[in-house]
């Protein structure tokens, strides 16, 4: 066998490998490889040290999507010319002084992102801090210079050019440049939800022309929520602002605080999930799992939820130090930050009652477009109430004919499906009707949809929808009462699974147990379900624990059970609730109106869209050109 072959055998008579101590270059690129993904990673670990340096504004500037040059301009505190060639070094640092790896109050700590990018591309720091000089000192591939004065009023300016360029085999890898700068903005963004105070700027110099401000966020004043608040209007925009619910809740030593959206202002993909723990932003698979948890029982599998949410936990029940990146943590207790995120998550969407997103309204109102096409000139403006629509002659002001089944019916009608109560002569009540929430019902239109005037605009309610939801509440309310019936199995059914998995699952059977699925060791490797839940009648065992383990695989957490069981509750509400084409009586619309605004959640069916929709009456006046 010739020296040198890779697939050599160990116990091969030819040259064994010698071990090498690699120089202080290769050991820099080699840890850029894992810190320094792409452009987005080196904006990420600049603006961080920035961030810990208390700047207050921060400007980021990046051509090329970053390939040929990042530059981060902050008013921090600035680096002493002597510490500038420390700076460089590798694992040196000012934010720790390594007796205690797990009490980390800063985003860095590791001292490796100076140098790597050193290693990899050409870096240049000009820095001043106040009352000095300012000095400035570069590194291009692994090779440093001398410090040398500068000139700058104060912080500290860093340039990043050509990264990579010291390992071109990497610049194979990156995406295009369109795609590195979404990456980037990303990135800034992220971190300026995690600091509302500090000022951010972001431009592209891309093509040599005059730089072009690609994101903005201004320093927000006032408390924590009224700055996080806008800081979010900002970046998330005013839908989200509008209908996102207050976060703030605190158990065993951990607070969660921040913004989460209604059930009904839901997203396609996670793209609107951010997650902070101690300022950081990370993308932790199990606080992903508590997010999805919390709207588990509002939201169809292929929507998810919009949310910003902030965990603060002592620095020492937390491990920032388990990923390159920083981007995953390790909590001592995993299950107290879980348990926090979706009891907090559910208490205040219950507190939201039945109030659904404005961006229903909204689409609503979209609806609603009168035609675009332009008159020929000289021809006469036709207005919407100026044309003659299909049917409109058909009964328009007149009595609707007698009917011997006037109240409730079923089925079908020849006239048109509508029906207006007679209206109220008492003022007062009236007007103390149309002060609730969803009104008073004034219609019923289709045999499906109750029309409600409130104080200031009207409200659309799918009925059935509405009451499938009150009646799906009610049986889960039965159900936390009385607990799941189980049914014991004649025989045991044993499902044969690695260790591994046999471990997992078992480590969750009293979680399990609480929704009627019975399960035991039963030997290396295997488990024996002992009872299921008597509402899914007959079970595949083997399935269900199968997809178990793959929820608690991907998201560390299970609800396959529980969704099969809501399922059930969910199809029984639908046939028990009020159908469509049903007629309904004045007392029994707005007794449905009144149910849903006491029952939490009603505001959306048992799949996340809307029970009603709320139009003010100057969006209304808006669509006939009154305002």
């Amino acid at each position: 066998m010739p020296d040198g072959n890779p697939n050599m055998s160990p116990n091969s008579t030819a040259t064994m490998p010698v071990i090498r101590q690699l120089d202080d270059s290769a050991i820099n690129r080699i840890a850029a490889g894992e810190v320094v993904e792409r452009p987005a990673s080196a904006v990420k670990e600049l603006v961080e040290n920035s961030i810990d340096a208390g700047a207050t504004r921060i400007e980021i500037t990046y051509a090329d999507g970053g390939k040929t040059f990042i530059r981060v301009v902050d008013d921090g505190c600035g680096i002493p010319a002597q510490d500038l060639p420390l700076a460089m070094a590798r694992h040196a640092t000012s934010k720790i002084d390594g007796s205690d790896l797990l009490n980390i109050h800063t985003f860095g700590f590791r001292g490796e992102a100076l140098p790597s990018l050193g290693a990899v591309g050409r870096l240049k720091i000009t820095s001043r801090p106040k009352g000095e000089e300012a000095a400035t000192i570069s590194t291009a591939g692994g090779v440093q210079s001398a410090v040398k004065p500068a000139a700058l009023t104060s912080g500290t300016v860093v340039e990043l050019r050509d990264l990579f360029y010291a390992t071109p085999a990497r610049l194979k890898f990156m995406r295009t440049d369109r795609a590195e700068a979404g990456a980037i903005t990303d990135v800034v963004k992220r971190l300026a939800m995690a600091e509302p105070h500090v000022g951010f700027i972001l431009r592209d110099a891309s093509g040599g022309g005059a730089e072009r401000v690609t994101f903005r966020a201004d320093p927000e004043n006032g408390d924590l929520f009224d700055a996080l608040h806008a800081r979010l209007r900002k970046i998330l925009g005013a839908e989200f602002a509008e209908n996102a619910l207050l976060i703030d809740a605190e158990r065993e030593g951990i607070s969660l605080t921040g913004y989460a959206a209604l059930p009904t202002y839901s997203r396609g993909s996670s793209v609107a999930q951010f997650l902070f723990v101690n300022g950081r932003p990370v993308r932790d698979k199990m606080l992903v799992g508590a997010l999805r948890g919390a709207y588990f029982d509002f939201l169809s599998r292929d929507r998810h939820p919009a949310a910003v949410l902030f965990l603060e936990v002592e620095p020492t029940r937390v491990d920032v130090n388990v990923h390159p990146a920083k981007s995953e943590v390790r909590f001592r207790e995993p299950g107290v930050a879980r348990g926090l995120i979706v009891s907090a998550l559910r208490h205040a969407l219950a507190q939201a009652g039945h109030r659904a997103s404005t961006t229903v309204a909204n689409a609503t109102l979209g609806a609603f477009r009168t035609e675009t096409s332009e008159p020929s000139a000289g021809a006469p403006r036709i207005y919407q109430m100026d044309r003659s629509a299909p049917g409109a002659s058909y009964g328009a002001y007149s009595a609707p004919p007698p009917s011997s089944n006037f109240g409730f019916a079923e089925g079908g009608f020849s006239a048109p499906s509508a029906r207006v109560e007679p209206l109220i002569e008492d003022a007062h009540e009236v007007a103390s009707r149309s002060a609730l929430p969803l009104g008073a019902a004034r219609a019923q239109v289709h045999e499906n949809y109750i029309v409600a005037q409130t104080q200031d605009g009207m409200v659309i309610v799918d009925q059935h929808a509405a009451h499938e939801r009150l009646v799906y509440e009610k049986l889960k309310k039965q159900m936390a009462q009385n607990g799941v019936a189980t049914q014991a199995l004649l025989i045991p059914d044993i499902i044969e699974l690695s260790q591994g998995d046999a471990e997992e699952i078992l480590s969750v059977s009293e979680e399990l147990k609480t929704f009627g699925l019975v399960i035991e060791p039963f030997g290396a490797g295997a488990i024996a379900v002992r009872e299921t839940p008597a509402i899914l009648g007959t079970v595949n065992a083997r399935g269900m624990i199968l997809d178990i383990l793959d929820e608690l695989s991907d998201l560390g957490d299970s609800h396959s059970v529980q969704a099969r069981i809501e399922a059930i509750l969910s199809r029984v509400a639908c046939h028990g609730s009020i159908r469509s084409g049903r007629r309904m009586q004045a007392d029994e619309m707005n007794a449905l109106l009144r149910e849903m605004e006491a029952t939490p959640h009603s505001g959306q069916c048992n799949h996340g869209r809307p029970t009603y929709v709320e139009l003010k009456l100057s969006d209304i006046e808006r669509l006939f050109g009154r305002t």
